[in-house]
């Protein structure tokens, strides 16, 4: 009997194997992209060209379900085998690589914790440790000493230039919000209109020496709102303690809009206009980068394209320096 012939030029992409995998076993695009941390339109693109390539469908859609068809339920068994082996070979053969260290910033604010969650999903044969130092200040004298391998946060606003011996690059313009107690006044609204914050205390925990460009942010927004500060305190770290904190204190919290759950607790976004957190990803020089760096670097990139990260609401409020490096490049008409 003859062999059947070889798709040379048309194999099966192993990124697109994933994506199905994830749909398959979700029977949902929304939740199995979510699961991957990439945008629906990608999952939905690549398990599209998977069925090109098979030359016929994978999945059953209605208005109402999702469900694999015959060939959908052979390819989910062969696809779990062949990324099972992909994997098994992969760290079989490449030498050990030593673990990555990341600083994720603070507990809570979730930008650095879905590029690391990303990246271990992408590179399953590298190690990676996220942690939370609490600041960039802090992570840059970190990073300098070897101590770090890759910080996220805001690079301004610390009083000092970046050392030469590292790199930054933009990785989000996050919109700024309000965690505030549930029975607080402004709980019920929908948004928050900077306006509105005006004479209120506003909890921003100025002045802690492991953050000062957070300090910097804050004091800005506070200037900018016409509110004022509420007496600094030490951080509550974790849910419970942010929920006691917040309950005990009653007064809003500014924070990021992607910020994690905290029981008894509301997140608002702030409008009117919307103000804006700058995060980078920082990371040492090298000449022969880590390639678990290099992971990094790449999975924050992607998600920051595919998640419209960098993008700016016509309403967007910028920190100084930034915004006048912002109008700097626009008046320029655009970066070189």
């Amino acid at each position: 009997m003859n062999e059947p012939a070889s798709p040379i030029g048309n194999e099966l992409d192993l990124r697109a194997l994933r994506y199905f995998v994830a749909a398959a076993e979700e029977l949902h695009f929304t939740r199995a992209a979510a699961r991957l941390f990439v945008a629906q339109q990608a999952l939905s693109r690549e398990i599209a060209r998977l069925e090109r390539r098979l030359g016929t469908p994978l999945f059953t859609r209605t208005t109402r379900r999702v469900t694999l068809t015959p060939t959908g339920e052979r390819l989910l068994e062969r696809a779990r085998e062949l990324l099972a082996l992909h994997d098994r070979t992969w760290h079989e053969l490449r030498p050990a690589a030593r673990t990555v260290v990341v600083d994720l910033l603070s507990e809570g604010r979730r930008t650095g914790l879905r590029v690391l969650e990303a990246v271990r999903l992408a590179h399953p044969e590298l190690d990676f440790r996220g942690g939370y130092g609490g600041g960039m200040a802090r992570s840059i004298g970190r990073l300098v000493v070897g101590e770090l391998d890759v910080a996220f946060g805001r690079v301004e606003g610390l009083g000092r230039a970046l050392p030469a011996s590292l790199e930054a690059r933009g990785v989000r313009n996050e919109p700024l919000a309000l965690l505030l107690p549930d029975g607080h006044a402004l709980a019920g609204r929908e948004a928050i209109p900077l306006r509105e914050l005006a004479g209120l205390e506003v909890d921003v925990n100025l002045d802690d020496p492991a953050s000062p460009e957070w300090s910097d942010l804050a004091r800005q927004v506070l200037a900018l709102a016409d509110a004022r500060s509420a007496p600094p305190h030490p951080a509550a770290v974790g849910a419970e303690e942010a929920s006691h904190h917040l309950r005990r204190q009653g007064l809003p919290i500014l924070t990021g809009l992607d910020h994690a759950d905290v029981p008894g607790g509301v997140l608002r976004p702030i409008v009117d206009p919307v103000p804006l957190c700058p995060w980078s990803i920082v990371w040492r020089r090298a000449a022969e980068p880590d390639p678990g760096v290099l992971a990094v670097i790449d999975a924050a990139s992607r998600l920051a394209a595919e998640h419209g990260w960098l993008e700016q609401p016509p309403d967007a409020w910028l920190p100084e320096p930034e915004r006048r490096d912002a109008g700097s490049i626009s008046s320029a008409g655009g970066p070189p």
